[in-house]
């Protein structure tokens, strides 16, 4: 999922300065795990855009997925009075989300205020960790025990630990266990400390990593 925290309320009064009639948008996936754009969250933030800057709000919508572009389009048609009678279009969503609504209502000022962190895995309640550097192509948990360095070791090394570790910790967070010592035990447990110890990896190859990236799916029959 994708991690998101408020942008500050000062960064978000700045956005919306000049702008008096104001829609509201939550996501109902990511960001209401987050606690920083579900039903709650948007409610919170129209009392405090009200209260505190004398705003109008014209409506609020919690949509499922934010980021789903169609489903997205589908769901604002049964706000399309109030959106256009807006001035701007205030997206409590990750950065996807508030394309996707921007595309759907494009003459309408979209303006974000969730800023988007990292892909993270849920740990507990209100906790998440970022474990995955979206490399695509490039990709070696295969290889390294199913951990992934770049990601989890602080400086992203892919050959090993660096020579400030000590006693199986980070050097730049002696509270956080090394990648490499967690990576390496993985594997000597499952039988492959061995091989991967004698394996060199060269550089990561960037153009796995070419932006804006894109997946089609081709669908049976071959049509996409």
């Amino acid at each position: 999922m994708i991690i998101t925290r408020p942008k500050p309320f000062t960064e978000i009064q700045s956005a919306l300065q000049g702008k008096e009639k104001i829609f509201l948008i939550g996501c109902g996936l990511c960001a209401t795990l987050c606690q920083s754009g579900g039903q709650e969250q948007v409610i919170r933030m129209k009392d405090r855009l009200v209260q505190e800057e004398g705003k109008e709000i014209t409506g609020l919508a919690v949509l499922e997925a934010a980021c789903h572009v169609l489903r997205s389009k589908k769901e604002l048609r049964a706000h399309r009075a109030e959106l256009s009678a807006s001035e701007a279009i205030l997206v409590m969503a990750c950065g996807g989300g508030v394309q996707a609504v921007g595309g759907a209502v494009p003459e309408v000022p979209v303006v974000a205020a969730l800023d988007s962190l990292f892909l993270g895995n849920i740990e507990r309640f209100g906790q998440f960790e970022e474990r995955c550097s979206l490399c695509g192509g490039d990709c070696i948990l295969n290889k390294t025990g199913g951990i992934c360095p770049l990601t989890a070791c602080s400086k992203g090394l892919l050959n090993g630990p660096c020579g400030g570790m000590k006693d199986g910790r980070c050097e730049l967070d002696r509270q956080r266990d090394c990648a490499w010592v967690l990576i390496y035990e993985r594997l000597k447990a499952t039988g492959g400390a061995e091989a991967a110890a004698l394996s060199i990896r060269g550089p990561r190859d960037h153009s796995q990593g070419i932006k804006p990236r894109r997946l089609v799916i081709d669908r049976p029959g071959g049509e996409k």
